[in-house]
């Protein structure tokens, strides 16, 4: 294994890749306008990009397969015990870039984990329970596994320590039934938010419906059926993601793993029937005990790819500033859920 700071890292990743098959040739060191990443100078402090402080530990891995998700999983060294949780998205009827059973069948078996996931607050192919279990059907996600649409059955209110925007969150009341959660989430742009990582899918994709609303509309209403007239400022809503996700932390503690898999990097999300060829090139798979962290380091990846034919970084790049997809992981750091200082062990 290989670790790295921040700094370290993206600039090995400038300089080693050409003789390196470690990690991707097509990776850079860059900062947010795509220029090189500069070494303070002696006795100088760090820009405020790279802050100081205790650094959270990201583990990597290219090896986009079962195998090498399982062997991220391990590395983390955070055993899921219990009755094991495994949120994932199922993909809305019509996409086709969601985690594949094929890729998460094995980390699943592993840990004799429950697939979960809760309805959606749009009107879609999941929106209701009847045709959420086709698409679920459909997408092959039975085959692998017992699944669990939390709030099949009803919410539950979990406490929130920032209370800015939402006073409570809501999730599927079958929450209560696990002892640990594994957040593995497909990495991805999105047309609301910006992107989607483990932030959302803690927080949008546990809630229930109306938590859904909740949240989008930063704590206003709750009525589905208000939800689209409704909508908070982009800052409130990403907050409320935020405060949503510290929610359901705060509630399993340290029984919790968090993973992003970095394929099929479309500018649209896996909740979209329809949703644009990816441009980029896959990257590989990232985990980690801090979610803040981990999104950060997604983030990097992404902005470290120069564009080329056929890896093509800047629509994915637009989709997340035009959102101001970056603040959910920002504001995250601000109210205490996890660190954007890391370092890479690359496995």
């Amino acid at each position: 294994m290989k670790r790295m700071n921040r700094r370290e890292w993206l600039k090995w990743v400038a300089t080693s890749l050409t003789s390196s098959a470690v990690l991707p040739t097509f990776l850079t060191a860059c900062g947010e306008d795509n220029e090189p990443l500069p070494e303070p100078a002696p006795g100088e402090e760090p820009d405020n990009d790279e802050p100081t402080g205790p650094a959270s530990q990201v583990w990597m891995t290219t090896d986009l397969s079962a195998a090498g998700l399982l062997a991220v999983y391990h590395a983390v060294g955070r055993q899921a015990t219990g009755r094991v949780a495994v949120k994932i998205s199922t993909g809305e009827p019509g996409g086709h870039h969601y985690l594949q059973p094929s890729l998460i069948a094995d980390l699943v078996h592993e840990v004799n984990g429950t697939i979960v996931k809760c309805n959606t607050a749009y009107q879609g192919g999941r929106s209701d329970s009847t045709s959420h279990w086709q698409a679920i059907r459909d997408h092959g996600f039975l085959d692998i596994a017992n699944v669990d649409l939390m709030d099949e059955k009803g919410e539950m209110q979990l406490p929130v320590q920032d209370t800015t925007h939402i006073q409570y969150n809501l999730v599927g009341s079958h929450l209560a039934n696990y002892d640990f959660l594994i957040n593995l989430a497909h990495f991805k742009g999105h047309a609301i938010a910006g992107f989607g990582g483990v932030l959302k899918n803690q927080s949008i994709g546990i809630a229930s419906r109306r938590g859904k609303t909740n949240i989008h509309s930063a704590g206003r209403t709750q009525d589905v059926s208000r939800l689209w007239n409704t909508m908070a400022s982009q800052n409130d809503f990403t907050e409320s993601m935020a405060a949503a996700a510290q929610s359901v932390a705060e509630y399993f503690g340290d029984r919790i793993l968090y993973i992003n898999v970095m394929n099929n990097l479309s500018v649209d999300c896996d909740c979209d029937s329809n949703p644009a060829a990816p441009e980029m090139q896959d990257i590989g798979i990232l985990a980690s005990t801090d979610p803040v962290a981990l999104e950060q380091a997604c983030l990097d990846l992404v902005y470290a790819v120069t564009p080329t034919d056929g890896n093509n970084n800047r629509p994915l790049i637009q989709r997340i500033e035009s959102r101001g997809g970056a603040h959910v992981v920002e504001y995250a750091e601000r109210i205490g859920l996890g660190s954007r200082i890391y370092e890479v062990i690359q496995i």
